[in-house]
């Protein structure tokens, strides 16, 4: 089993942050080569969420360098953390991952993120688990960082467009 843990630090409350992740009612989200298409939104906290995703794997898996896998999100804290369980292809796998706030105070959030990563078929986990994780993990550290550094900015100018339509 493969275990990746990432953690930095941004300038927001865990509140922002939790808007930026769980305040959208998009269906689909595109984040570079990485498609997340929400099946359902689970009940108002998000528990229940159910995802699809399509994101690159390496060409010698024989599937065209993409993969999918189908997720659900459970043991939601609001403001605080969240769990995902997944199920993936074509390297039949589970993953289960991890995301937590921590209020650093003075308007500033650790945002940490695990995700632990299992190939099924004991053959090919000795021979491609770990490649295969290292490939599909090896930019969402800085990938997950650059698109909440982004969100915030973007959520923040609509926020102020908000405030000077209001008093304008």
């Amino acid at each position: 089993m493969q275990d990746h843990r990432y953690s930095f630090e941004v300038e927001a409350t865990p509140r922002e942050l939790w808007e930026l992740f769980w305040g959208s009612r998009q269906r689909v989200r595109e984040h570079g080569p990485v498609r997340i298409e929400i099946l359902h939104f689970g009940d108002a906290n998000g528990e229940g969420l159910i995802r699809h995703c399509h994101f690159p794997v390496p060409r010698y898996l024989l599937s065209g360098g993409k993969a999918k896998s189908w997720e659900w999100v459970t043991e939601v804290r609001p403001h605080e953390s969240w769990r995902y369980d997944a199920i993936g292809k074509p390297l039949w796998s589970c993953a289960t991952g991890w995301t937590r706030f921590e209020d650093l105070g003075d308007g500033r959030t650790c945002v940490h993120f695990r995700e632990t990563y299992h190939v099924f078929n004991p053959i090919m986990r000795f021979l491609l688990e770990r490649r295969v994780h290292h490939f599909i993990s090896k930019d969402n550290d800085k990938q997950i960082q650059s698109a909440v550094v982004r969100g915030l900015e973007a959520q923040r100018a609509r926020g102020a467009e908000k405030r000077a339509q209001a008093t304008g």
